[in-house]
């Protein structure tokens, strides 16, 4: 790291001593999968930590110096605080991570982790959805693992849009403007005490970039932020919001994140050996790194052959028409002045991601990624399936299942996503270390030894936990005075904790088919309505503003949700964020997901759910075919791709009421013991804990990525470049 570059936290707080450290952990994300930590500040003020969306900045900000001088004189408080930084101290301080017992030989080395997005916590809105939220979970569990990862990423000053849902149910959206002396953002300055800053060149201008740095428990994250004086107004915006529609926007914040993202990681003195691209987003970063080594004097032929050695990419798209491309005239507006420093022709660069479909010629990001990567991956079995058949004709001479794209199955931040009474629990019974432990299949073995009585008793409460949220969100939505009462009923208010509860939130993209359950519509009102069984269906969800079927969709569910005939029992929670989501895993039933196969690259929300007591009710498709055994939870449809996606609809719609009515209904309602226990209830949910929560780990997900790609390129990096290229590299933008 380059040691003349500052990183001082921000010291907008006056805090009393006895507690001033509360400033220091605001800045360090560690709190976020720390429950002690967010305790020692949600015991200050519970009302406010709320009003404040859990933000600790924020929190600090505004709270009374009455409040905070009040605890310095609580035993209990003192206690709590000076615990909880003995083991953030000891955490950070900790020379015998798992990475560093088990490859010493590497220490020192950086594994670089670029992405669009990165969902880390709710108070820092720079994620859209899955793609964001698996990016932040990769650093969490490489801080957990002590794996020496750097991120590289956008801050996004006006966020991803605010949802609010009119009395028709078509979403408007609004802007949510990030203010960054309110969020967990580290400026990084210079010696001079000046912003740290890159520049990339567009056309006939270059265009700047300054850093900033989230901290990640161990591991730091660095965002580019265009939003200065010195950038046209046009330029400035290009750190301004998500998955921007005009191409030309687009392929400029690629270039910034690919090309801009290396020469951040060099202006800070880091020489990462492996390169790893979350989607194709960040693919021009394997130009970059070519220029770098073709300015030292190699041809480009020599240059890509090591560039390989050291990217791995993983996509996570399973459709053609998903993947970003761009048309021939946007490359080469945007990209002549680097095919001459890379020793190329036009064709030459062109012919690094050509690709051709039917609306015509495109320059494919996954495939300038793919081409120049010698470790590439899928998310899930199936999607490693699809993978290879999509990206065979990259590979003319081989059939497709020899392309050379593996899987690595996704999987969830177990701290980050389960509910603090479920880890007592799980403490309790699995052992104080389990956290160590927690991809160790024998390790869950032990859920069976939780008695039928505990687990259920924590499964009610977080059930009325989310009931409870749901009412108070009910209210705050009816004092703001300028909605229908209809809105107030469709947002929750009739929801309680003792009917089963069924959940559904996702990005309501078509593919996932959020109306799939409304296909027969008064058999469900049937089904939902039966007093004796009653079933509750909460939905959430935002589709991207641009996308108009995505928006139809949510209007459909939302006219269901109020129509009087289905009682209350069905229910939108408009803004879905992760705070939400975290209550919907952890509260609901039943988590449902029925995408049209093979649609579903690979899917987090029901491992979050699994990890939490929730059993999963899914399409076998994405994760869920692998993870599914016929005893932990239940498949909607059979093992097989569509041939017709109508009659396909069709069927699947079938299987869900066939399966709700016969299978999963009784099983809750029906046989309970004497003590109202539903034995064979939770006999599926002890088996749902114990094959998931191993499996579906980010630990196993980071030990894998360790083996099967990071590992290659390290190995690799000892005789990849001469010590004289490595001299001209460290002098490089």
């Amino acid at each position: 790291m380059d040691e003349t570059i500052k990183r001082v936290i921000p010291n907008h707080f006056s805090l009393p001593r006895r507690i001033n450290r509360l400033g220091q952990l605001a800045y360090n994300l560690w709190w976020t999968w720390n429950p002690e930590a967010q305790m020692l500040y949600r015991l200050i003020s519970q009302r406010l930590w709320d009003q404040v969306n859990h933000n600790p900045v924020t929190f600090l900000k505004r709270v009374e110096r009455s409040q905070l001088n009040a605890v310095t004189n609580d035993r209990h408080y003192l206690e709590l605080y000076d615990r909880t930084f003995q083991k953030f101290d000891a955490y950070l301080q900790d020379t015998q991570t798992w990475f560093a017992r088990h490859y010493p030989q590497f220490a020192g080395e950086t594994i670089a982790y670029f992405s669009f997005e990165f969902g880390l916590h709710e108070c820092l809105p720079v994620y859209a959805g899955g793609l964001g939220i698996l990016a932040g979970d990769h650093l969490k569990e490489a801080s957990d693992l002590g794996m020496p990862v750097v991120g590289v990423g956008f801050i996004y000053n006006q966020g991803y849009f605010v949802q609010r849902i009119t009395e028709d149910g078509w979403q408007e959206t609004s802007t949510y403007y990030l203010d960054y002396d309110e969020v967990p953002i580290i400026p990084l300055t210079d010696a001079q005490g000046q912003p740290v800053l890159i520049s990339v060149e567009l056309p006939g201008r270059l265009v700047h970039a300054r850093l900033w740095q989230v901290q990640v428990g161990r591991v730091a994250l660095y965002l580019l932020d265009t939003n200065l004086e010195q950038n046209q107004e046009n330029d400035r915006q290009l750190t301004a919001r998500l998955y921007s529609s005009d191409p030309e926007v687009r392929i400029s914040q690629e270039i910034l994140l690919g090309i801009g993202g290396v020469r951040a990681l060099r202006r800070l003195g880091l020489q990462p050996k492996v390169w790893h691209m979350n989607e194709g987003h960040s693919a021009f970063l394997v130009l970059e790194r070519a220029r770098e080594l073709v300015q030292s004097g190699l041809t480009f032929e020599q240059a890509a052959a090591q560039v390989r050695k050291g990217n791995v990419f993983t996509t996570h798209t399973p459709v053609p028409a998903g993947v970003d491309q761009f048309p021939l005239w946007l490359v080469d507006k945007y990209l002549s002045t680097l095919w001459p420093q890379l020793g190329l022709t036009r064709e030459q660069l062109i012919a690094l991601g050509h690709q051709t479909t039917p609306w015509g010629e495109s320059f494919c990001m996954p495939v300038l990624a793919l081409r120049l990567s010698d470790h590439a991956n899928a998310v899930s079995e199936l999607h490693g399936e699809v993978s290879r058949r999509m990206w065979n004709f990259l590979w003319p001479d081989r059939r497709a299942d020899e392309v050379p794209i593996t899987h690595v199955t996704n999987g969830v931040h177990t701290p980050s996503w389960l509910a603090r009474r479920l880890r007592l629990l799980y403490e309790r019974y699995l052992g104080p270390d389990w956290l160590e432990h927690l991809d160790e299949p024998e390790l869950w073995d032990r859920i069976a030894s939780i008695p039928d009585h505990e687990l259920w008793a924590v499964r009610q409460h977080l059930k009325r936990k989310l009931a409870l949220y749901v009412n108070e969100r009910a209210r705050q939505l009816w004092m703001r005075g300028n909605v229908h009462p209809s809105q107030v009923l469709a947002s929750g208010v009739f929801l309680e904790p003792y009917s089963l509860t069924i959940g559904f939130a996702r990005r309501f993209a078509t593919y996932k088919r959020a109306t799939l359950i409304l296909r027969d519509y008064e058999r469900l009102l049937r089904i939902i309505t039966n007093p004796d069984m009653p079933v509750q269906i909460v939905f959430a969800g935002k589709a991207h503003p641009a996308d108009e079927p995505g928006k139809l969709l949510i209007q459909q569910v939302y006219r269901a949700v109020k129509d009087p005939r289905a009682a209350g029992r069905l229910v939108f929670l408009e803004d879905y964020d992760m705070n939400l989501a975290r209550l919907l895993v952890q509260g609901v039933d039943v988590w449902l997901n029925n995408p049209r196969r093979p649609n579903e690259a690979s899917g987090t929300s029901g491992m979050k759910a699994a990890l939490n007591g929730v059993l999963n009710f899914s399409v076998l498709d994405g994760w869920w075919r692998e993870a599914y055994n016929g005893a932990n939870g239940w498949a909607i449809g059979e093992d097989a791709d569509p041939v017709d996606p109508t009659h396909q609809d069709e069927l699947d719609a079938l299987s869900l009421y066939d399966t709700l009515e016969k299978e999963i209904i009784p099983l809750y309602y029906q046989n309970r013991s004497t003590d109202n226990i539903p034995s064979g209830w939770i006999a599926r949910i002890k088996e749902s804990i114990r094959t998931l929560a191993p499996q579906f780990s980010t630990r196993r997900m980071l030990k894998e990525y360790l083996t099967e790609m990071y590992l290659p390129c390290l190995e690799a990096a000892e005789e990849e470049i001469p010590a004289d290229t490595a001299v001209t590299l460290d002098r490089a933008n």
